[in-house]
């Protein structure tokens, strides 16, 4: 009886709010499970999504639950990484870069070197990022998008693939998916939602990476 009041009052405590380190972690099981084959590439990369929209620890329990943990002290393979990329890579060190728009306008595009996990948020605000000509040196990018009364919008090359999801309240979130025919180029995701706002993420009609090839070539030296 005591066993069943305990069960009880675990399901109506309060969710236990999920860090960026407790994603990191469910991510890394996830990661060691599609090296090994535990999983296909296609249900990794729904519970990868479902891993960077999850509020709680509870909503990333289940995403491993039939998973084995990697053993203590060996950091699970990154299958998103270019081939050859190296563990300490200087772009896993970087932190998030964050880019805010209230009541105002910010934009990032050119020749830039993206980090592997960006945070977009847009206040009554405009928010364009361009990775057209960005320099990926990973293989997942990941963005976080949200848009309160406010415009955001992601433009990526047409030979990289696209993906990501969201929800909107009063207001718009697309995500026009894309699947790269080369199967090392590079990923990006871009999850969120938008309140009485606007996410967009397309390809950019006509721009393509125009050295991934090379850049692949130069990885696998």
């Amino acid at each position: 009886m005591d066993l069943e009041k305990h069960d009880a009052k675990s399901r109506t405590a309060p969710a236990l709010r999920a860090s960026d380190a407790d994603r990191d972690r469910t991510a890394d099981i996830l990661r060691e499970a599609l090296a090994e084959g535990r999983l296909d590439a296609e249900e990794h990369a729904e519970r990868i999504d479902a891993v960077y929209r999850a509020k709680t620890v509870g909503e990333l329990e289940p995403l491993v639950r039939d998973l084995p943990a990697p053993p203590p002290g060996r950091k699970a393979p990154d299958p998103y990484r270019f081939p050859g990329e190296g563990a300490d890579a200087g772009a896993d060190a970087r932190p998030a870069e964050s880019l805010v728009a209230v009541f105002s306008s910010n934009t990032r595009k050119g020749r830039w070197r993206v980090n592997r996990r960006l945070k977009a948020f847009s206040l009554f605000g405009n928010i364009e990022i361009d990775l057209t000509e960005a320099l990926f040196e990973q293989r997942l990018t990941v963005i976080d998008a949200g848009s309160v009364f406010g415009n955001i919008e992601v433009r990526v090359p047409e030979n990289i693939t696209l993906r990501g999801t969201g929800s909107g309240f009063c207001g718009n979130f697309e995500v026009v998916s894309l699947e790269a025919q080369d199967p090392e180029a590079p990923v990006v995701a871009v999850n969120g939602y938008a309140v009485f706002g606007n996410v967009e993420a397309k390809p950019k009609r006509g721009r393509r990476i125009a050295d991934l090839h090379d850049r692949l070539r130069k990885h696998l030296r």
